[in-house]
């Protein structure tokens, strides 16, 4: 069985797709941008700025699953430049502080919507 999952606390998507679609389980959290939930305008276009919005977005779909971040088991994170890459990391750790961190990949792409520098899907693992 499958369950829609959307919170009002982050962006409305802007396409073809649910914020997060939970099954069993697991919820697989659609890639989520630096958008301003309350405008759906990109938040900012300085890197660090994002990084911190999209985890906020990411924890409110989280949240509206009666999880938060520390039950993420995977992420995957496009950036547009892999210079990046260290500035990520280390505001990811102020995300996952006394938790172990979920598995990872970090994958350069060329271009992502909206202009954004980054944007970050994960799957999430709710305890029964």
């Amino acid at each position: 069985m499958k369950k829609i999952i959307n919170s009002p606390y982050a962006p409305k998507a802007i396409g073809a797709y649910n914020q997060a679609v939970q099954a069993g389980n697991y919820v697989y959290l659609s890639g989520q941008i630096a958008l301003n939930p309350e405008t759906g305008l990109m938040q900012s276009q300085v890197f660090e700025e994002q990084v911190h919005q999209v985890f906020r977005n990411m924890r409110s779909v989280c949240q509206a699953t009666g999880g938060d971040l520390h039950d993420l088991v995977k992420l995957t994170v496009f950036l547009t430049d892999m210079v990046n890459f260290q500035s990520f990391n280390d505001i990811m750790q102020d995300y996952f502080l006394d938790i172990p961190y979920p598995a990872r990949s970090v994958v350069a792409c060329l271009d992502l919507p909206k202009n954004a520098l980054i944007e970050i899907e994960g799957i999430l693992f709710l305890e029964s």
